[in-house]
């Protein structure tokens, strides 16, 4: 039996390779687990950035979208507020001409004529005046180069230099728009 027992206390070769073995692949496994959990970090990181990197072009996109919205409101405001500006300057004519009617009646004409022709003059001034069409009319003014347009200069030493002296043609402008400059003489002393 002593035999026996030297043999109990003695390890087997067999079972210290089996726990080896256990061993060994318990590490190995940590190994595995530590490798796939640094993958998946990775793969976090990697899908936090596309998802950062989505949410910024979608950001993008509604800023575009939004100063798109902005443009095509402020050109259709215009669209309305100068829609007009094509059929002003076919009208500005007529206007023009009623304008000399006026100021080279005859002699034989009546004062009923007159008056007709300065009546249709007012009536269609204010038509115009309904739709922001307004005339540049610059007496006593200084030369402004954006509302006035100079045909001639003369030399007048009781007036100050750049005043408008005489006023040949009407402007006319668009609510803040010039449409067409009114043409006048300017003090250059």
């Amino acid at each position: 039996m002593a035999k026996k027992q030297k043999r109990k206390d003695k390890p087997n070769t067999e079972d210290l390779s089996v726990k080896l073995e256990e061993i060994n692949d318990g590490e190995e496994n940590q190994e595995d687990v530590l490798d796939s959990s640094d993958e998946l970090i990775e793969e976090t990181k990697k899908d936090e950035d596309r998802i950062q990197e989505l949410e910024e072009a979608l950001l993008r996109s509604r800023a575009e979208l939004d100063n798109a919205f902005k443009r095509n409101t402020v050109d259709i405001e215009k669209a309305h507020k100068y829609g007009v500006e094509r059929l002003l300057n076919e009208l500005l004519p007529v206007v023009d001409n009623l304008e000399h009617a006026l100021n080279n009646f005859s002699k034989d004409s009546t004062k009923e004529d007159k008056e007709g022709v300065e009546l249709t003059l007012k009536s269609f001034e204010s038509a115009l005046d309904k739709f922001g069409i307004r005339p540049i009319y610059p007496v006593n003014e200084q030369f402004d180069p954006v509302k006035h347009e100079a045909v001639m200069t003369s030399k007048d030493s009781k007036k100050e230099n750049n005043e408008i002296e005489n006023i040949f043609q009407r402007g006319w402008e668009l609510h803040d728009r010039v449409v067409r400059p009114a043409r006048v003489s300017v003090i250059k002393n």
